[in-house]
């Protein structure tokens, strides 16, 4: 039974991982879809769906279907995005709506989101656009907070879902980015920015 349980946390981390890698795809950091896990935790699921009652006992099978049952929940969210993101025309009516909703601030003389962080060095808003650079994503959590922050905001302003995007989520992925694309072009520090394409909010990084 050792097995079983090895293979139960397994589908566990893949669904944490596939939830993770979702949101990065939707949030711009990776220009494709993660059908890698999704096929294999749907192989695993397959699996023990098939030959639960041979394999687990009553402990094992209830954490398996609490597992599935996550995991359907994340997936039927997950096609909802990719739908609207697909047809577009959720992006591009939030989009103005947003424009909108800046101008009116501006108006006001209410300051965007990311001017508080702007003044404190943290980032910076030009156009509509958020920017902000880091060498050291876990020292610098204010800056990471801010990001996430801007990020939120816009993807709310654009009508996109942000309930599945949380902030130990995203400081995880921002860590992980940086120190790949560190390495990868030997720099110190690394930039994000937060923007609008086509009604469509997009995080990049790039180097510095």
């Amino acid at each position: 039974m050792g097995q079983v349980d090895d293979d139960l946390n397994q589908l566990e981390r893949d669904i944490r991982t596939l939830k993770i890698e979702y949101e990065q795809y939707f949030g711009g950091g990776r220009p494709r879809p993660p059908n890698d896990t999704q096929w294999r935790l749907e192989q695993m699921v397959k699996r023990y769906s098939e030959r639960a009652g041979a394999e687990m006992n009553y402990g094992q099978r209830f954490r398996f279907n609490n597992l599935v049952q996550t995991y359907a929940k994340y997936m039927d969210m997950f096609r909802k995005r990719m739908k609207a993101k697909e047809e577009g025309f959720v992006q591009r009516h939030y989009g103005s709506a947003a424009r909108q909703i800046e101008a009116d601030r501006a108006k006001r003389g209410v300051p965007a989101a990311g001017a508080a962080a702007s003044s404190a060095g943290a980032g910076s808003r030009s156009g509509g656009e958020f920017v902000m650079a880091t060498s050291d994503p876990d020292r610098e959590t204010d800056k990471i907070q801010d990001l996430y922050k801007a990020l939120v905001e816009a993807k709310k302003n654009a009508g996109e879902q942000t309930d599945a995007l949380t902030l130990d989520n995203f400081r995880e992925f921002v860590r992980l980015k940086t120190q790949q694309l560190k390495k990868q072009k030997g720099t110190d520090q690394v930039e994000y920015s937060v923007t609008v394409e086509n009604g469509q909010v997009k995080l990049k990084a790039k180097v510095k």
